[in-house]
């Protein structure tokens, strides 16, 4: 294979100002520098590598530009002693696979590393990095402009979680992945359709093992090129942008994997990941966790955030496992872990980088949100950092989730006796920015699907699952559903193989999806439903003591006065001339009955709606006489 030019030194991209902020972790576009770009030097045309390994004898670019000759592409160290690596190669074009061939101090330990600020990669198995140049023409000008006023507190949520290898697949293909390309006109019009407003994606970085569903990141910086290139997966996001619908991804800067040609023991020391495998090691994952106390470290992760939002025009990021960055004894046995510095159990360092990390996307990204997945009762998590909290815009609800499953799965004639497990969470509603996951970890490893937790007959179950999503949708909190939730899927999702959508020509999963649609629609045009989800005002019960029933009823109020009141019936039994107490006179309009017979219910209802009548009852002026259907919930306007 032909070789290219020779290494030309004195030509970079890094300035001395770009080191001292790398050095102090506050370099947050440190991708435009590190890793490889295309540069002119005189009337050469070429790349420009860059790469940090302080503890490397030396570094040489290998590729199929040289035929990975490790002697041909030496890369000088920085004279300024940052372990900064880099050198100009003419001739080398796009598209070009590449690694870095590291000889180590450390008893001169030999290792190929892909490059970690590397923007395409190979399609596993492979494991080379490739040259790629970024440029795009995006269409998404008008969604950029106004995306602020649709990512806010107070605006409509209702976020539908995707899978690109299982959201469909071309059976005719041998069951292959749709393309991000393909999957745009596809996801997007069906998104639209629904009345989703944001798409979140489980994580597209680059990952080794597809079975990991992203979650074990090689290329923190590359879409995976299981679906296409860096360009199709903007298109992708570009796309849905164009359709008024969001993106949020999936991201994980809680571990990395052990893969070799990864970042584990880069330079032949742990370089991103704790020595110590008390604090670098995850037991639970065996994974390596990285060093938040190394301000080069943190600045890689940083800067990867902002990469996403800004390159790609992410509009928020789900940071994953935020738990276990927070907790030092987290899945760990006694022994197993060492104290901080005051002998908690609290990771100081990590503390300090979520608040660092959410100070830099805010700061520079006030349109977007990212969102937190914490399972423990940690406080403050989506409170501002100048008044102690973490910063997190939003935080994930475990205990809803948990509760109102472990509720739903229980036979209906034992419910009474579980009723607080439906009221608790009210108690603690609005301490954080609460969004309502019902995500993939719910319907995997034997849980089964949201549809066969449910119990009874099929008629029963579809009908508690149309409960479950409506009552999800009325309380407080922005919402979130894993894909084929929406239509009833009665298996467990399986990454390797496309969701059934052949159940939606079946009667009661495509009334199913009608339900999701119809609650979208109505969600989505009620400000009473997600002005003041955090806002302990916007929200007062009716009755949340007649577990006897099994019945609970409340009120939801948006700032500008509109009223939306909803009555759940969690038994199989009808409730006739059931009263309840509203707050104004007049009629109410039934906006929503799961019970309907377009729904696949049995038909109980309200003729539309219900005049009130000037008695007082729970503690107002006026009441409703009404129909609660079994299993069901009705919604009410005024």
């Amino acid at each position: 294979m032909a070789q290219a030019g020779a290494v030309m030194y004195g030509s970079s991209l890094i300035t001395d100002f770009d080191v001292h902020l790398f050095r102090e972790g506050n370099n947050i576009r440190i991708f435009d520098k590190f890793g490889s770009h295309r540069m002119r030097v005189g009337e050469l045309d070429g790349i420009y590598f860059a790469v940090w390994a302080p503890n490397a004898k030396s570094v040489s670019v290998i590729g199929d530009f040289n035929g990975w000759n490790t002697s041909a592409h030496p890369l000088g160290v920085r004279w300024d002693s940052s372990g900064i690596w880099e050198g100009f190669i003419p001739g080398v074009e796009t598209g070009a696979r590449y690694k870095y061939h590291i000889v180590s101090h450390n008893n001169n330990y030999t290792v190929d590393k892909g490059d970690p600020y590397a923007f395409c990669w190979e399609t596993s198995p492979r494991t080379a990095s490739r040259v790629w140049d970024l440029s795009y023409r995006w269409d998404d000008a008008g969604w950029m402009k106004t995306r602020g006023g649709r990512n806010t507190l107070r605006s409509p949520t209702s976020v539908y979680e995707v899978h690109l290898g299982s959201w469909r697949r071309v059976p005719e293909e041998n069951n292959r992945y749709l393309t991000y390309r393909e999957m745009a006109p596809q996801l997007a019009a069906y998104v639209k359709h629904m009345g989703f407003t944001h798409v979140e994606f489980m994580p597209v970085m680059e990952h080794p093992f597809y079975g990991s569903w992203g979650y074990q990141i090689i290329g923190f910086f590359a879409p995976t090129s299981r679906y296409g290139t860096p360009q199709d997966f903007m298109y992708l996001v570009d796309y849905l942008h164009q359709n008024g619908i969001g993106v949020i991804l999936d991201w994980v800067p809680s571990h990395f994997p052990s893969d070799e040609h990864g970042l584990i023991y880069f330079d032949g020391t742990h370089l991103y990941e704790h020595a110590d495998p008390k604090k670098g090691f995850q037991p639970e994952w065996k994974s390596f966790i990285f060093n938040y106390g190394r301000n080069e470290i943190r600045n890689f992760l940083i800067s990867n955030a902002v990469f996403w939002l800004e390159k790609y025009h992410i509009d928020g990021l789900r940071i994953d496992a935020v738990a276990s960055m927070l907790y030092l004894d987290y899945s760990r046995k006694p022994g197993e872990w060492t104290p901080n510095q005051y002998g908690g159990n609290e990771n100081i360092e990590a503390i300090s980088f979520l608040k660092q990390l959410n100070h830099a996307i805010y700061g520079n990204f006030p349109d977007t949100q990212t969102i937190a997945e914490e399972s423990t009762a940690w406080p403050m998590v989506s409170r501002p950092t100048h008044l102690g909290g973490l910063g997190f815009g939003m935080k994930w609800n475990m205990g809803w989730m948990h509760d109102t499953l472990e509720y739903f799965s229980r036979d209906p004639i034992f419910r009474k006796y579980h009723h607080n497990q439906l009221t608790f969470s009210i108690w603690y509603a609005f301490f954080e920015n609460f969004v309502l996951p019902l995500s993939h970890d719910e319907v995997v490893y034997g849980k089964g699907s949201l549809l066969n937790k449910m119990p009874g007959s099929e008629w029963d179950k579809f009908a508690n699952l149309r409960l479950l999503l409506g009552y999800m949708y009325m309380h407080p909190g922005k919402k979130l559903l894993f894909m084929g939730g929406e239509f009833g899927q009665w298996n467990e999702w399986d990454h390797e193989k496309s969701l059934d959508w052949h159940l939606t020509h079946n009667h009661l999963n495509n009334c199913m999806q009608r339900w999701v649609h119809d609650v979208n629609a109505v969600y989505k045009d009620s400000p009473a439903l997600f002005e003041r989800d955090f806002e302990s005002g916007g929200f007062r019960w009716i009755d949340c003591n007649n577990w006897e029933e099994s019945i609970t009823s409340f009120i939801r109020n948006s700032a500008s006065g509109e009223t939306v009141l909803v009555v759940c019936n969690f038994t199989p039994v009808p409730r006739y001339q059931y009263v309840v107490g509203v707050p104004e006179g007049g009629y109410w309009k039934e906006a929503l009955n799961s019970d309907a017979l377009d729904y696949g219910g049995s038909g109980h209802g309200n003729f539309g709606g219900v005049e009130s009548a000037p008695v007082s009852s729970y503690g107002m002026a006026h009441s409703l006489s009404i129909t609660v259907p079994p299993l069901g919930m009705v919604v009410f306007k005024k």
